[in-house]
């Protein structure tokens, strides 16, 4: 009786993985056709096959889901079919072994126990927990941790406070103020954050299982559950490429997806390809991960993952690249800014704030309250994060990006990873982007073309042996650490080759549009001194 329970309560089982090879090299990637000497067995062959009774009532129970309010009336014959439900898993020799295994990982969380667990694919909820952020052992580097409330944000700056702030102008705002909390945890978060919607995730699960599936069985992944300081749950893949002969593989690469991305189709590929061990997490509220994609949730979600990295894998933060596209570029900035020991930050088709490209979208006459909005509850100023960061950072900048400019595509000068590049720069070397290098580098990224840029470079005769050797000697006598001085006694015609030199090493274009698989010949690692 107790194990038709267990049958009736357990989780929905979604796909049995197939026998993996630790020792075989896995050669294919997300998206990379397999072998066709050895073709392996059809990947629908492995997948959970519900007995006739179970398939019948998961889609009673899913009809009833969607029906919520009429399921109410309806709650004997729900009863029914829950009934029918556990019979018909109980009869089922796969599902009564796989929660004996998962009621078993419960009870003792041993490794024998989480390396059979593993096999399956099942509603990620049942899942236990593999890392908490109170662990003993995650804090003991950090400066502080973060609290049960979250960890550190930057802040918009406060109002000034004086005669014209009365109790009586904080009453007079208190509507507004209303009305933007509204708009943020309505409207707003789902036209940010569009992947976390459920009919959208639910379109996409076939697609997500079996891109999980691949991760799994051809890469050997290692799917694990966090839960971060807010108690949200982040799902996490990691494939581990240490044992490689490839140096690479020693490298941690922690990929950050866009909006409407997931580990197990998105940017992960890229890494892969490349050769770097890879860990790979959800936004919160996107498939396995819970909660909703604020900006503080994002940043706890982003500590815990930095936190399983360095103390559960055992990478050092100097081993640990940040990778990040679109909108991903904001836990990126923030790992760089809260991680300062971090080896280097990618990002791909990111951008400066979000003010301007939520401005974009909306109407004229919501200007006020859409930059309210956003200040107060989707503040995603990826810019001021980033300039908190000492390290290497590579901007990655899509010719054709649709989303990112402000006008259209075909204006290059509108998109905001330009922004984002010019704000680093005046921030790291304010002396050489005054005004001939600003105005220097800002003819630069009017270039759409690898020809044109090559023009302008040549046209101003840049001598990159004299531009390394000014670094060089600056860096040897006052130290690393930004903003640099350099450039304060320099000629206009220096400071130009200077900035254009910086501005080269720091923006690589990439001909095409936002959300085109970035190739691996395009993943480089930052440029350093």
């Amino acid at each position: 009786m107790a194990k038709l329970l267990s049958c009736v309560l357990g989780p929905r089982l979604y796909k049995i993985y197939r026998e993996r090879d630790s020792e075989r090299a896995p050669s294919s990637v997300p998206g990379t056709p397999t072998s066709v000497t050895n073709p392996p067995s059809s990947s629908w062959d492995t997948y959970y096959q519900p007995r006739a009774l179970e398939k019948h009532a998961d889609s009673i129970l899913a009809l009833a889901s969607v029906f919520w309010s009429i399921s109410y009336y309806s709650s004997p014959f729900a009863f029914f079919y829950l009934y029918r439900k556990g019979i018909g898993r109980w009869t089922n020799p796969q599902y009564r072994q796989f929660i004996t295994i998962l009621e078993a990982t419960h009870r003792n969380r041993s490794a024998e126990n989480k390396r059979q667990l593993a096999n399956y694919n099942f509603d990620f909820r049942s899942w236990p927990v593999d890392f908490h952020w109170e662990e003993p052992s995650s804090r003991k580097e950090s400066r502080g941790g973060p609290s049960r409330w979250g960890v550190a944000l930057l802040r918009p700056e406060p109002l000034h406070r004086g005669t014209a702030d009365t109790f009586l102008n904080r009453v007079k705002k208190l509507p507004c103020q209303i009305t933007s909390y509204l708009v943020a945890h309505t409207l707003g978060r789902r036209m940010l954050y569009p992947g976390s919607v459920y009919l959208l995730q639910k379109a996409l699960m076939p697609v997500l299982l079996q891109g999980q599936a691949r991760l799994v069985e051809d890469c050997n992944g290692r799917r694990a559950k966090l839960q971060a300081c807010d108690g949200n749950e982040i799902d996490t893949m990691f494939v581990d490429r240490r044992g490689r002969a490839e140096p690479q593989g020693q490298k941690l690469v922690i990929c950050c997806e866009g909006n409407a991305g997931f580990y197990e189709v998105g940017c992960v590929s890229t890494p892969l390809e490349a050769g770097y061990s890879v860990l790979g997490w959800n936004h919160p509220g996107f498939a396995g991960s819970t909660g909703v994609p604020f900006p503080q949730n994002e940043a706890n979600a982003m500590d815990v993952v930095v936190q399983f990295a360095i103390h559960r894998l055992g990478f050092q933060p100097q081993d640990i690249i940040i990778y990040a596209w679109s909108i991903g570029g904001f836990t990126a900035t923030w790992a760089a800014m809260s991680y300062p020991d971090i080896s280097a930050v990618i990002l791909d088709a990111s951008f400066d704030d979000l003010v301007p490209l939520a401005l974009k979208v909306m109407p004229d006459s919501w200007r006020g309250l859409v930059t309210r909005t956003v200040r107060q509850h989707l503040n995603l100023n990826n810019a001021e994060q980033l300039c908190r960061y000492q390290g290497p950072v590579l901007l990655i900048r899509r010719t054709k990006d649709e989303i990112i400019t402000t006008t259209v595509p075909e204006d290059i000068m509108s998109n905001r990873g330009n922004d984002l590049l010019l704000k680093l720069l005046q921030h790291r070397y304010p002396r050489v982007m005054a005004e001939e290098g600003l105005q220097v580098v800002r003819q630069w990224l009017e270039a759409s073309s690898q020809l044109e840029e090559a023009s302008i470079y040549s046209r101003w005769e840049v001598e990159e042996d004299w531009c390394l050797s000014v670094l060089h000697s600056y860096q040897a006598e006052h130290g690393p650490e930004f903003p640099w001085s350099v450039g304060e006694d320099m000629s206009p015609e220096g400071r130009r080759q200077l900035a254009l030199f910086l501005a080269q090493k720091h923006l690589h274009n990439f001909e095409a549009t936002h959300c085109t698989p970035l190739p691996t010949q395009n993943f480089q690692m930052p440029w350093h001194l």
